[in-house]
């Protein structure tokens, strides 16, 4: 029993070994089945997706090319029609040189045509020429049988007739147009100046230009002295004035020809005296204050001048040039006062004959602006004046009345005629200036003197207030070419004889006359 359980269980053993092992088999069998089928399966999908990939590069490849060939077309198409438009210019050039050709050739012809017409013409016309220079001496010969004169002495007859008989009547026609113009032109000037004057008062003007400084006592001297001279040379160096401390009682005299110069060193030495405290640094410290309290007092007064008058917008350089002729005299006479005097009355005038009242005014109250800085310039207050007018862009007319206003240029604008008889209104009026007379016929004679010294003058005037001599040569002595030299002569005797303010003009005048008296 045991050996058979032995048995028996061994051969279950080995029987469920081989079940196992055939089991496995067919497990094992089974799962190589199922991954070849899925090997297959995974072949195949690589497959279609290969003849997919495949066939959508294909598809881009094409599009590619397509679009490659449309762009191709494009371009071509693009060049074709160049080359049209190219060929079809070069037609148009073709065929415009034929018709340049063509009117070339039809011009050519023409001419031809034309130089043909003036050849007969110019024939036709020396022909005539011929005729007619037979028949000139034919009745110049018959003229000389009839009048028994010659061709000469006819012409002159004939002329002189004729002269005479115009002359006289000319000459009578014009004295009266003259004295009928006087008549009016007289009447209306004195109703338009009176009228002018009537419309402007100004009181009369008793300025004077004299720098005197008073103090309040004689010590006071010694202490603007300073020691060793040390305050005195600190204002005369910043100021540029000289100062005349002498034996006048209590007062102290500055010179210098820059008024604005005065007025900042007056100030400045007031100040001082009234402060007490006088030293070099001080006086700097004042006179620097007083020039700035000045310069601002010259644009106030520049600005007052402008609006009062009412020209409008004026340069602001100009302005300050208006407020420095505030300490500018002629002849006693304030130059800013008698400039707005004169605006007013160009302007009245301006109105009255109807012309630009604004502008009228403009030019009176400019046309000395050159006196504010004569003394730093070179030339006359004219010159200068119109340099500044150039410079800031003034009207022509304001220009025209600057250079004119004294007679030395003729005015071309009826504005500079209104602005020099303003000014000679302003400046002739009762009361305006003052001069001392023997100073003033002094320079005259030395002028005239001076030049009739030089050989060959026959006359010499000094005129416009000692600014210009007139000389009047012998012409038997004195040629063109002496002329000049005789001015450059009386020129440098004036530089070296007289000491004057501005510029002095000479002018040499040599005239030959010839007179004939008709019986």
């Amino acid at each position: 029993m045991t050996l058979i359980s032995v048995l028996s269980s061994l051969l279950f053993f080995i029987i469920g070994a081989v079940g196992a092992f055939v089991t496995r088999m067919i497990v094992v069998e089974k799962g190589l089945t199922k991954s070849k089928q899925q090997a297959a399966q995974l072949i195949e999908d690589a497959q279609k997706q290969a003849e997919k990939n495949k066939k959508q590069t294909l598809l881009e490849t094409k599009q590619d090319i397509h679009n490659q060939k449309l762009e191709f077309d494009k371009v071509i198409k693009e060049k074709k029609a160049e080359a049209a438009a190219l060929d079809n210019k070069l037609t148009q050039r073709e065929l415009a040189m034929d018709n340049r050709s063509s009117n070339l050739d039809r011009r050519e012809q023409n001419l031809d045509k034309k130089e043909e017409n003036i050849e007969r013409r110019k024939q036709s016309l020396d022909d005539k020429n011929v005729k007619l220079d037979s028949l000139i001496e034919e009745q110049n010969t018959k003229l000389i049988e009839i009048a028994r004169f010659s061709v000469e002495q006819a012409r002159d007859l004939i002329f002189k007739r004729v002269e005479d008989e115009m002359a006289s009547e000319i000459a009578a026609y014009i004295k009266e147009e003259e004295e009928k113009a006087k008549l009016v032109v007289d009447r209306n000037a004195k109703h338009l100046l009176s009228g002018a004057i009537q419309k402007y008062a100004q009181d009369v003007t008793s300025e004077r230009t004299v720098s005197v400084v008073t103090l309040p006592n004689d010590e006071m001297k010694g202490r603007i002295i300073g020691r060793e001279g040390r305050n005195i040379r600190t204002i005369e160096a910043l100021t540029g004035v000289d100062l005349i401390i002498d034996d006048t009682p209590e007062a102290v005299v500055l010179s210098g020809f820059d008024p604005i110069r005065r007025e900042i060193a007056k100030k400045t030495i007031e100040s001082l005296v009234s402060d007490g405290r006088i030293h070099p640094g001080r006086i700097e410290e004042v006179v620097e204050k007083t020039r700035e309290e000045v310069d601002r007092f010259i644009r106030d007064k520049g600005e007052e001048a402008v609006f009062e008058v009412g020209i409008g917008r004026v340069h602001p350089d100009i302005v300050k040039l208006l407020g420095r002729l505030h300490y500018r005299t002629s002849y006693g006479q304030n130059v800013l006062r008698h400039s707005i005097e004169c605006a007013f009355l160009a302007g009245k005038l301006a109105a009255e004959i109807g012309e630009d009242e604004v502008l009228a005014k403009r030019a009176g109250l400019l046309h000395d602006i050159g006196k504010a800085v004569d003394h730093e310039d070179e030339g006359s207050h004219v010159e200068i004046g119109i340099n500044l007018a150039n410079r800031y862009k003034e009207p022509f007319e304001v220009i025209d009345a600057i250079q004119s206003h004294h007679g030395e240029v003729e005015p071309s604008t009826i504005i500079a005629v209104l602005v020099s008889a303003a000014d000679t209104l302003s400046a002739a009026r009762p009361g305006a200036r003052s001069e001392s007379l023997n100073s003033y016929v002094k320079r005259l004679e030395q002028l005239e003197a001076i030049s009739q010294k030089i050989d060959g003058v026959e006359h010499a005037y000094a005129i416009q207030a000692g600014r210009e001599v007139r000389v009047i040569v012998e012409p038997t002595k004195v040629d063109d070419t002496m002329a000049y030299k005789i001015a450059r002569d009386i020129k440098e005797q004036i530089e070296e004889q007289l000491s004057y303010p501005g510029t002095i003009k000479v002018t040499v005048i040599r005239e030959t006359r010839a007179q004939d008296i008709a019986k």
